[in-house]
């Protein structure tokens, strides 16, 4: 399973146009795939990746395509929106419970939701839809839906704006635009920062797609940008993140979304992109095969379709 996921490092890396000493070895694990946007590695080396019209694979450790996953949840599949992120559960060795996050509803009535079910086998059993965002919206863009687990066992689900709503990002007692922080069967964890809206753990964001959580608990996420303006955050309870109120970036149009990129009470990122990157997965590194690599993020970006090491 080290290999396979050190492999998909090195062919990202490789996409930069990198030069790697001749000990490094760089090849395709697996191609064919249609619209796939995550995966999760299976104990047996296997992994689970979803496909962005709703399908959820399985891939053998050798690369080969294995099975479609039966029983999966139906998606809205429009825009930006279908199936998103698979994560397992940190006692999945014991359980064997998989989460995916996924757009469902319809044109105009949809939002972000995870589900989640047993895996046996090649069907995931007793199925359920733990969480739907309680906030609504009619644009199939902006869902977030990025998931991870905090070492307490709670999960967090980042959610999008829904790009028309950019407002509700400040709007604590909405869902779009937060990190939400969640119990692993989806009721509102305690210990969140605000009592009157149970389920937010950090607001100000504009459409977090890359979400990761280090072994010592830090978490490390980023976000999409307007034009411009794509942000690398460090998340903390509580924190206002500024969306829309501050921003690096401008319209798609090339107006003024806020004159500020700073004020009092909102925090900044620890690094911006001007041009944006598109990001979209988010890994941070804590194994041993590159010491050098020791803690460093990886954050995948879809312009010109390259990994960068910060």
């Amino acid at each position: 399973m080290n290999f396979i996921r050190n492999t998909i490092f090195l062919v990202s890396l490789g996409l930069c146009g990198l030069a790697f000493a001749d000990d490094y070895r760089v090849e395709t694990w697996t191609e064919g795939l249609d619209l796939p946007w995550s995966l999760a590695f299976l104990p047996d080396g296997s992994a689970l990746v979803t496909e962005l019209g709703g399908s959820l694979l399985r891939i053998e450790q050798s690369g080969e395509p294995g099975s479609r996953i039966k029983n999966v949840p139906a998606v809205y599949f429009a825009g930006q929106g279908g199936m998103f992120d698979v994560v397992l559960h940190p006692r999945f060795a014991e359980n064997q419970l998989v989460y995916l996050s996924f757009a469902e509803g319809g044109k105009k009535d949809n939002g972000t939701a995870i589900a989640r079910g047993r895996l046996t086998g090649n069907t995931l059993d007793g199925l359920e839809i733990i969480f739907r965002n309680y906030s609504r919206k009619d644009t199939p863009v902006h869902y977030g839906a990025r998931m991870a687990f905090l070492p307490d066992g709670t999960l967090l689900l980042t959610t999008g704006d829904g790009f028309d709503y950019r407002e509700a990002a400040q709007d604590i007692n909405s869902g779009l635009g937060k990190v939400l922080r969640m119990n692993d069967d989806g009721t509102p964890a305690s210990g969140n920062p605000f009592p009157d809206a149970p389920y937010v753990f950090s607001y100000g964001h504009r459409n977090p797609q890359g979400l990761a959580v280090s072994q010592s608990g830090e978490v490390w996420l980023h976000e999409h940008g307007p034009r411009g303006g794509d942000e690398l955050n460090r998340i903390e309870p509580g924190v206002n993140y500024g969306w829309p109120a501050i921003t690096h970036g401008l319209d798609y149009s090339g107006a003024i979304i806020s004159p500020f990129s700073e004020r009092e009470g909102m925090a900044q990122p620890e690094h911006y992109w001007v041009p944006s990157i598109a990001p979209s997965g988010l890994a941070i590194y804590e194994a041993g095969l590159f010491p050098d690599w020791q803690g460093d993020l990886f954050v995948g970006a879809l312009v010109n379709q390259h990994v960068r090491r910060l």
